[in-house]
């Protein structure tokens, strides 16, 4: 016993009716006139057939180009280059002032004289102080121009357009058509959008369905005559009201068909990383603190005991901005830090040497790391305990690579306190580093100028092994002893973009600031 046919709704049976050829390849627009019924409709129609397997939708993806404004304007008057040469040729020779007064815009001039020297049109001679163009080609050697042409084309209408095309394309090899839609589009002349082409073509199945049909109703092969089993997709009102919905048979839904994405609003990842850190800190009992993006070369380098001759502090370290400012600290702290600096202050340390320059340390500057911040808070809370944070940017005269750009974000906290030890340092830490979810923690002997003993921490990543992530100490008591402060201070500045990285499984640290709105839709909301 034959299986009963699937029965069309009216616009199925249509859309199938008119591409029962298999020969016949029908688009979206010519299917709409055959069949009344509108493009949209046509191919929500087809993908319902093509679903069942009924017809199939060919897609292509073709380029196309349209002019921009710019564009539009050379189409009107000529490239400047080639208004240039004529003018050139016209007058012999010209100065280059000469030429850009040819102009009303002086964009316009400075773009012409670009375009001749380096399409080799003209050459500059020296006359005594003057500088002349000269041309070296004539305007009949230019006479069929490519990018002219192109240009014609794309603002050419329909009919014509067909016409230039093939003139174009019988007068130019087509690397040189190629090479000129590249540099007219580099030229911003041009601009590039892709069109998607879909054709339907009815398949084995759908033949066999409207045969089945066929056979079934009638011997004549008319869409009069088959079954049409009109079917509503949506429960309306008015159906409700006046219960017409009993009489009605309704479209039945495939769930095992996947359902359209849908991309709820959230947070960007990055920032969920940065408020889990806060979040850490703050239930691990510190007070989270804030600072100036631009600080003072004392507070950034001075008052943490680096040398005024470091190679950080250089120009090619930091961001330095043109101005200088008095700096701001006590007289008595600034007298503190200057002599620690020559010659150890009151402590047993023999300084740096030399001569400490507070004109050096009124330079104003990006702050190459958030310590800054936390030693100005520790010189107004002299007492303690203290035991704060501070997450926010810092710049450094980075070359941009996967691993390193200019502006960053770091992870800077401080405890102060009677008896604390370098044991509760690493403990910190750890537990830091435990929950944001590495539990394999190593900690190696480091050097910084402002902290003593140093450590850099790194974790452990099964696929890339050891990775260090940031470094941490104790404040030399050259640092404290300056700013008033009598106890142990607890410090560690941690990277945290590469920590992201690391939790987001990224390569590359740029991917955490692009607007990348694909990668932000599949990020994952929990981890």
């Amino acid at each position: 016993m034959k299986a009963e046919p699937k029965a069309l709704t009216a616009s199925e049976n249509k859309v199938l009716l008119a591409i029962a050829d298999e020969k016949k390849v029908c688009d979206p627009i010519r299917l709409s006139k055959e069949t009344g019924i509108n493009v949209d409709a046509v191919m929500q129609t087809a993908f319902m057939l093509a679903q069942d397997g009924l017809c199939e939708i060919k897609e292509t993806h073709e380029d196309y180009y349209r002019l921009t404004g710019e564009g539009e304007t050379y189409v009107e008057q000529g490239l400047p280059e080639k208004r240039a040469l004529a003018f050139l040729i016209d007058k012999g020779r010209a100065t280059v002032d000469e030429l850009q007064s040819f102009f009303d815009d002086d964009k316009e001039s400075k773009i012409a004289i670009n375009w001749l020297l380096r399409n080799k049109w003209t050459k500059i001679d020296k006359i005594g102080d003057e500088r002349l163009l000269m041309p070296i080609i004539t305007l009949d050697e230019l006479s069929s121009d490519v990018s002219e042409a192109i240009l014609r084309i794309v603002n050419a209408g329909e009919t014509e357009r067909k016409v230039l095309a093939e003139a174009v394309t019988k007068e130019f090899s087509a690397a040189a058509i190629n090479d000129s839609l590249t540099l007219l589009s580099s030229r911003s002349l041009l601009e590039s959008y892709s069109r998607v082409n879909r054709v339907i073509a009815i398949t084995k199945a759908g033949k066999d369905t409207l045969t089945q049909l066929t056979q079934t109703h009638t011997k004549t092969f008319s869409a009069d005559v088959i079954l049409v089993e009109e079917k509503i997709t949506q429960l309306t009102p008015e159906l409700i009201r006046t219960g017409s919905w009993r009489a009605q048979k309704f479209k039945t839904y495939d769930v095992n068909l996947p359902s359209k994405a849908v991309y709820p609003a959230k947070i960007h990842p990055y920032q969920r990383i940065l408020d889990s850190m806060r979040r850490i800190f703050t239930e691990m009992g510190f007070v989270e603190i804030k600072g100036e993006l631009a600080q003072s070369a004392f507070w950034n380098f001075d008052a943490l005991f680096v040398p005024q001759d470091h190679p950080a502090r250089e120009m090619q370290d930091t961001f330095y901005l043109a101005r200088r400012k008095p700096i701001d600290a006590p007289k008595e702290l600034i007298e503190n830090v200057k002599q620690m600096h020559e010659h150890g202050g009151s402590l047993n340390s023999t300084g740096w040497g030399g001569k400490w320059e507070s004109e050096l340390g009124e330079e104003i500057l990006l702050r190459t790391h958030t310590t800054a911040v936390t030693l100005q808070y520790l010189a107004s809370h002299p007492k303690p305990p203290v035991k704060v944070f501070c997450i926010d940017r810092v710049y450094r005269r980075e070359t941009i690579d996967p691993t390193h750009i200019p502006e960053f974000d770091q992870l800077e906290g401080i405890v102060m306190d009677k008896g604390v030890t370098f044991s509760h340092l690493l403990g910190y830490l750890a537990t830091f580093y435990n929950k944001m979810g590495f539990p394999s923690i190593r900690f190696r002997p480091g050097y910084f100028p402002y902290t003593e003993p140093s450590v850099e921490v790194e974790v452990y990543m099964p696929e890339r092994g050891w990775i260090e992530l940031g470094g941490a100490g104790i404040f030399r008591e050259e640092v404290t002893n300056p700013i008033g402060v009598k106890y142990p201070v607890l410090a560690w500045g941690l990277g945290i973009g590469r920590l992201a990285m690391l939790s987001l499984g990224l390569t590359d640290i740029r991917d955490l600031y692009r607007s990348d709105i694909e990668w932000l839709r599949r990020a994952r909301v929990v981890r």
